[in-house]
């Protein structure tokens, strides 16, 4: 069966966060629902739709920005109650929008997740795990790091409480009680978590998890050890996943999975074989997915989709067909209904041009006298900076909820930025002199009339830590800027994992001082990404990282007075001995400082990076000999008369030279790791080899790995 689907807008309301949308239940298989959805501004609209306009049902006042909004009711009943979490205090509406709860659980972060089984009541906080039984407090859990998500295994079939909660540092933590019953590794840090069709599935233990790096998989929650039944890796580098839901939208008896990400794509996978969902459909919105469900909304006896946006849009992708007659000379006529719609449209239109020309001004009429003051426009700015690990790049988003006119950036250490397919704004890049004034960076991104969400690609050199800094314009009267500020770490390009090879030569780092556990803790977050700033329970950790680009290691343990580190690769330690000496300098800490050297770590690290090097050396001869062969190829007519070799690169030049442009600076990159290997392999025996840089950088130009790892071993 074909999937034929047509978006239709509803109505807008004010900034949405993710998992603030609901279909109240309908009496009937086919008969239309309410939308029920919960903004920043604090505000619940419950609306439906009749003759393609949506009705209010009711709308609360303002308040406090809600989080999550979930619907809930006693077991084995329609589950049409509404409870919405704003700040720590949870509050219920019956569906025609009276109060009948008021929770403050005074939680001393705000609530992030909430999840509604019957009378439990689930609620995290930043670390904090809540379970509450008419409104009692029942447990209790700390989690290692940031919960972004929690659900609760049917307990209408299991006849006991199973929370599971996604946690950032790649986990799913499944719980007893207030105890960790176990945990399972996923393959990036979990967004967002469903039951398999709503109800666990055929097991009722299934249950779907979606990752920040866009990620898909089902895992059973069994009572004793999980079991992964499936995943989809992110191939087409999409967006992460904010919102995910099972319905049968094709009408054929199997429920469809339904996924929301944050670059706006919504996808539908069907299960034609037992094994994977299959993608069957997709459609891009121009901003992120916060929440999606599946339902009859807009015309009874059609399925469709529902969304809600980033800026607040609630739309849906519809089965129901355009009415539409095509006349003589291919002309299209709208019926009567549709000319009414369009003609009120335009007057609402032309109504609100006249008001804004009036306010605007009435605005410079004010603005002259001496006793105004004009007041700064506030506007919210949705942002993610996130490491990919495919391509060692840093990824920040920005989305806005009014149309972004510029975007400044300028950061204080070195870094490049890379091109982005989707990206449509016109880049400035100003050469900037570092040393007088700091900038290392000064870019201008101009957009596109209508563009609200922007994404960058930058790439970062290790060793080198500072600010990067974002200054958001977005196309409002009276002109305001908004700063954005991220980190660049010293070890910029490691992302946490939770195994590594032990079988590696190491190096070993130790220090030792009258440090605290939570001064140790603070040097860690501050020279690694993905480390939680909340000081870990117990007495000591272990840690474990993986550098994105060169596959090295790095093992971080540490307690109270002392701390060891771990890596295969010598650079790595030095950055870390040079910025942990220089934090507890500025703390007036006494450190004792000593390095164990394993010399088959540096050869170790060259082999690691010989394919990438011999790879990025190959791509750049093959990118330099195409206009020649092309050329040859004018000239002869054919291509007949070249070896395979060249014949392929002429057939594969514009794959050639797309790859080349993906990654312009891979090559100056590996270049500058093994520079720094060179000299941190002898800043360790003491000795300065600065000088024979420009010997090695040529051996470099005439790549020979075994001339290479002679080099490294003869200097001295």
């Amino acid at each position: 069966m074909d999937l034929d689907l047509t978006r239709v807008d509803y109505l807008q309301v004010g900034v949405t966060s993710q998992k603030t949308m609901k279909l109240l239940p309908s009496s009937g298989r086919k008969a239309t629902q309410k939308v029920v959805i919960g903004d920043q501004d604090g505000v619940v609209t419950c609306f439906g739709i009749k003759k393609g306009e949506a009705v209010p049902v009711f709308k609360t006042l303002p308040g406090e920005k809600i989080a999550r909004l979930e619907l809930g009711g006693a077991l084995n009943t329609l589950q049409e109650k509404i409870f919405v979490a704003s700040g720590s205090e949870v509050r219920g509406f019956t569906k025609r929008g009276k109060p009948f709860l008021s929770f403050d659980t005074n939680l001393t972060e705000n609530i992030k997740a909430m999840y509604i089984s019957g009378s439990d009541l689930f609620l995290c906080a930043s670390y904090i795990y809540n379970h509450y039984c008419d409104c009692k407090d029942q447990h209790y859990f700390l989690s290692g790091d940031k919960i972004n998500d929690v659900l609760c295994l049917p307990v209408e079939k299991l006849s006991c409480i199973t929370p599971v909660l996604a946690c950032q540092d790649r986990v799913l933590r499944v719980l007893q009680g207030s105890d960790l019953l176990y945990e399972m590794e996923v393959p990036g840090p979990p967004s967002v978590l469903a039951l398999k069709d709503g109800n666990g599935g055929d097991s009722s233990e299934e249950v779907l998890f979606g990752t920040s790096d866009g990620k898909i998989g089902l895992i059973q929650i069994s009572p004793v050890s999980p079991v992964e039944k499936w995943r989809i890796e992110n191939e087409k580098k999409r967006g992460g996943i904010l919102c995910m839901d099972s319905f049968d939208i094709l009408g054929d008896g199997v429920k469809e999975l339904l996924i929301g990400r944050d670059d706006g794509i919504l996808e539908i996978y069907n299960f034609e074989n037992a094994n994977s969902p299959v993608l069957r459909h997709e459609h891009a919105f121009s901003e992120s997915v916060t929440s999606v469900q599946g339902g009859c909304v807009g015309k009874e006896g059609y399925d469709e989709i529902i969304t809600s946006t980033y800026s607040g849009w609630v739309s849906g992708l519809t089965t129901e067909p355009i009415r539409r007659e095509c006349g003589s000379g291919d002309e299209v006529k709208m019926s009567l209904e549709m000319q009414n719609k369009v003609t009120s449209l335009r007057n609402d239109l032309e109504h609100l041009q006249v008001k804004v020309l009036q306010e605007r001004e009435k605005y410079q009429q004010n603005s002259q006298s001496s006793t105004a003051i004009s007041t700064v426009p506030t506007f919210s700015i949705n942002d993610k900076f996130t490491l990919n690990r495919d391509d060692a790049s840093y990824s920040l988003v920005l989305e806005v909820q009014a149309a972004i006119d510029t975007v400044l950036l300028q950061c204080d250490v070195p870094i490049d930025l890379k091109d982005v397919d989707k990206n449509s704004a016109v880049v400035s890049v100003v050469d900037c002199e570092s040393e007088p004034n700091g900038n290392f960076l000064l870019a201008t991104y101009r957009c596109q009339a209508n563009t609200t969400r922007l994404e960058l690609k930058i790439l970062s050199i290790e060793g080198r830590y500072g600010t990067l800094q974002a200054y958001v314009i977005p196309r409002v009267q009276p002109k305001t800027c908004q700063v954005q500020q991220y980190q660049i770490k010293p070890l910029s390009l490691h992302q946490r994992t939770h195994c590594i090879d032990p079988d590696r030569p190491m190096n070993t780092l130790i220090l030792k001082g009258p440090f605290s556990f939570a001064e140790v803790h603070s040097w860690v977050v501050f020279c690694l990404p993905e480390v939680p700033e909340k000081i870990p329970v117990g007495e000591s950790i272990s840690l474990y990282f993986q550098n994105t680009f060169l596959d090295t290691q790095l093992e971080c343990t540490y307690r109270k007075g002392e701390g060891y580190f771990k890596s295969d690769n010598i650079s790595t330690i030095s950055i870390l001995k040079d910025v942990l000496s220089k934090e507890a300098t500025k703390r007036k800490i006494n450190l004792s400082i000593s390095c164990d050297i394993n010399e088959a770590s540096v050869n170790h690290t060259l082999k690691l990076i010989h394919p990438k090097l011999e790879y990025q050396l190959m791509l750049a001869k093959k990118v330099e000999l195409i206009d020649a062969l092309k050329e040859l190829q004018t000239h002869e007519g054919n291509m007949d008369f070249l070896i395979p070799e060249y014949r392929n690169i002429v057939e594969e030049a514009d794959q050639l030279l797309k790859e080349h442009e993906k990654q312009p600076a891979s090559l100056e990159r590996l270049y500058g790791m093994i520079t720094d290997l060179f000299i941190d392999k002898f800043k360790f025996k003491g000795t300065n080899v600065k000088t024979k840089v420009p010997l090695l950088l040529e051996i470099l130009g005439s790549y020979d790995q075994d001339a290479l790892l002679a080099f490294f071993d003869s200097a001295s």
